[in-house]
């Protein structure tokens, strides 16, 4: 009787492709959810869990990004600066009004990733842009349609 072995994939072995998601109209837990998937491998054949074996993502059009029910308004956002006193809190409407308002998308996808120095080195792979110009052409980016994956999505 011959034992099979489990195939894990070394870091030369795996090959990061690179995506371009445009996020105008599309709900934000949808989006977040089906990146954060990505960013971390799960949907290829050798994932690993210990590992950084997902691809890169461009999000263009961060700031056109919708929220359902009254999200907008009455979703809290809080962040503590480490003083007596200090907790901060802010809704999506005063983010996606700012000047940064891809922050809506990294902190939905931020807090679906592990934490710790996996989760961070994943986060460096999510690449977010307000409008459609982006830095990342040399890379030859791949058109993912996320509103054709689901009904739902948009």
């Amino acid at each position: 009787m011959t034992l099979t072995k489990t195939f894990i994939p070394k870091a030369k072995d795996l090959k990061r492709e690179w995506y371009i998601v445009d996020a105008e109209g599309l709900v934000l837990g949808r989006l977040a959810t089906i990146l954060a998937s990505r960013l971390r491998g799960k949907h290829k054949p050798f994932y690993t869990p210990n590992m950084q074996c997902g691809d890169n993502i461009i999000v263009i059009n961060c700031e056109k990004i919708k929220l359902t029910g009254q999200k907008l308004s009455k979703k809290v956002y809080d962040k503590h600066t480490g003083y007596p006193g200090g907790i901060r809190s802010t809704t999506p409407e005063n983010i996606l009004s700012s000047d940064n308002p891809s922050r809506v998308i990294q902190l939905a996808v931020q807090r679906m990733i592990p934490k710790g120095p996996l989760g961070r080195k994943i986060l460096k792979q999510l690449h977010l842009f307000k409008g459609t110009d982006h830095a990342h052409e040399a890379q030859k980016p791949i058109n993912l349609d996320i509103k054709a994956m689901n009904r739902k999505n948009s």
